[in-house]
Order: structure tokens, then sequence, then C-alpha cells
């Protein structure tokens, strides 16, 4: 198993909208490096849910239910989607403040490298970051 983190404006996508409606296919990734670790999730795989620009925060894990395909928004070949299920709120949000204090996190994507929307992690990050979560 691997795991992931993915970003989402709350106005354009939210925690609150993704647990409504259940399922949603990932779109409108553009960064090739994004699109990259898109077609290496696994069905399977837990994901953390960030909200982007308002928020700043980790709020929940979602799971991936299907792997890569075609994204439908556009006839380009090039990008694709993953579906995603939601699997839990986390109990208290994990900022981007708490993440950067923390010594064992210093290294991931989301320090290292903001802009990119969909990251790995390591299994010892996501389980720091679930554990932030659980207070």
């Amino acid at each position: 198993m691997q795991y992931w983190l993915v970003k989402s404006e709350p106005e354009k996508y939210s925690w609150e909208k993704f647990n409504k409606e259940g399922r949603t296919f990932w779109d409108g990734v553009r960064n090739y490096q994004a699109r990259n670790n898109l077609r290496e999730m696994k069905e399977g795989d837990l994901v953390l849910f960030y909200h982007s620009n308002e928020g700043k925060e980790v709020v929940g894990i979602a799971k991936v239910a299907k792997e890569f395909y075609q994204d439908p928004t556009t006839s380009d070949p090039n990008w694709v989607v993953i579906d995603l299920v939601p699997v839990e709120s986390l109990k208290t949000p994990v900022t981007l403040e708490e993440i950067k204090a923390d010594e064992s996190l210093k290294n991931i994507h989301l320090v290292r490298q903001g802009r990119l929307s969909v990251m790995g992690l390591q299994r010892e990050e996501f389980d720091r970051i679930v554990e932030l979560g659980s207070r």
C-alpha cells in the first residue's frame, strides 16, 4: 500500500461536498509530476485530503477506489483521473503550520513543493499526520 496527499481549494471542492457525494473522480490535474503520481496510485491506497488556499489543513482520509483512466473533462490523452471515496474525517484538522513545526514532517512535499497538488507520503508521515488529527 502507498500513501498520498491531494489538495483542493474548499470553495471549489470541499471535504464536506466530497462526503455528501460519497465518491468522486480527481480531475483538473495539469502538472506532469502530479499526473505521474495519479498514475502510481493503486486501488486501496490511502489519501489525505488537504484544503489549500483557505484553511491550509488536512481534514480527512480518503481511499483510491479506481486506478487511473482518461480524464473525462478533456480530450487530451495526457491527463488522467482516479476515483476516490471518503474514509473518515480527522477529529481535528492538521494545519500547515503544525506540519511545518513537526520535525518528523519537515521533508514532506507539502512543505518542500507547496504547489504540487498530488503527492506521495511515506507511511510514517501519513501516520504522524493522522496521529496529529486524532487529538
